[in-house]
């Protein structure tokens, strides 16, 4: 039998990330941190992805995140990394539970556009909260880790080090999901869910289950990505954002939990040097790359490291 080596494998990656980031400038640490935070959530989505779900209304957790880990600072004085991370993890998750419970009954279509108005309508209830600076936003504290605050020249590298601790985590339990009974039910669900009920599985069971962790991954990625960034606004939770989520699902594939990691920092390095290069025309150049992934590699970014095994 075959041992599996993808623990291992994610391991290295990230514990490389953490041992040699400092060597990065810190334009470069910021994009690789914002690529973790996104790759989070798109992680979420390759497990609805598996099962044939196709979520437009990720940037709900996602703003829901970023919102309490903004939340704890504005009104707790609270600015620890890890605390805001579990904070926009766990309020995401709350909501998905309850909000699963509507959700999993519906398919294809349906399951895509009711989690966009879902999204839309947390857009429109923070854009009319004055409290919590209506469409401008508000700045949260600087980051601080286990309640001590880095110095200036190493807070870039702290946020990136901690980010990275916590997608190193997230990617093995992840993994480990994937190979349980429940994880392994996706595939069968997306091919034909009355077998699976046959079988005597329940699929609005799994699916409840996928879509909040889901959700809890986006509240994690949406509180690292307010952190980073250092302000927060409702255009977190605006369908764009969700856009952008789902086309990084699909540049990375399905096939392994380190492809939304891989397709975060790809969308990330595309989306920074076309606005650099053409800032009125940027979104020209990542249709074109969306396009030539379908046509090329249409199971994803990940694929060609499968091509190059079998080869």
């Amino acid at each position: 039998m075959k041992r599996d080596r993808t623990p291992l494998f994610i391991a290295l990656v990230f514990l490389f990330v953490i041992s040699f980031g400092f060597l990065l400038p810190q334009w470069a640490m910021f994009i690789v941190t914002i690529a973790i935070a996104r790759g989070l959530v798109a992680l979420g989505l390759m497990l609805l992805l598996r099962a044939g779900l196709v979520s437009f209304g990720q940037a709900l957790y996602y703003c829901l995140g970023a919102y309490a880990a903004g939340a704890l600072g504005r009104f707790f004085g609270l600015s620890d990394i890890y605390v805001q991370m579990l904070a926009g993890g766990a309020l995401a998750a709350g909501f998905a539970f309850v909000l699963g419970f509507l959700l999993a009954r519906y398919r294809g279509i349906f399951f895509g556009l009711l989690s966009l108005a879902l999204s839309m309508i947390l857009y429109g209830l923070l854009v009319k909260n004055e409290a919590l600076g209506s469409t401008d936003g508000f700045n949260i504290l600087p980051s601080a880790l286990f309640g001590t605050r880095p110095e200036a020249s190493w807070v870039r590298y702290a946020v990136m080090a901690s980010a990275a601790v916590v997608a190193l985590l997230a990617a093995l339990l992840v993994h480990r999901y994937l190979n349980t009974p429940l994880g392994r039910l996706a595939p069968a669900i997306k091919d034909n869910e009355i077998r699976v009920e046959y079988m005597g599985a329940s699929a609005r069971r799994a699916v409840h289950v996928k879509y909040v962790i889901a959700a809890a991954l986006a509240g994690i990625g949406g509180a690292l990505a307010a952190t980073t960034v250092g302000h927060i606004d409702p255009e977190m939770a605006y369908w764009t954002t969700s856009g952008e989520f789902i086309f990084i699902a699909i540049l990375a594939g399905t096939r392994n939990v380190l492809a939304p990691f891989a397709g975060a920092l790809l969308y990330g390095v595309i989306h920074t040097t076309a606005y650099d290069l053409s800032p009125n025309t940027w979104q020209m150049s990542l249709g074109i790359s969306l396009l030539l992934l379908i046509v090329f590699l249409p199971e994803g970014l990940w694929s060609l490291f499968s091509r190059l095994r079998w080869r």
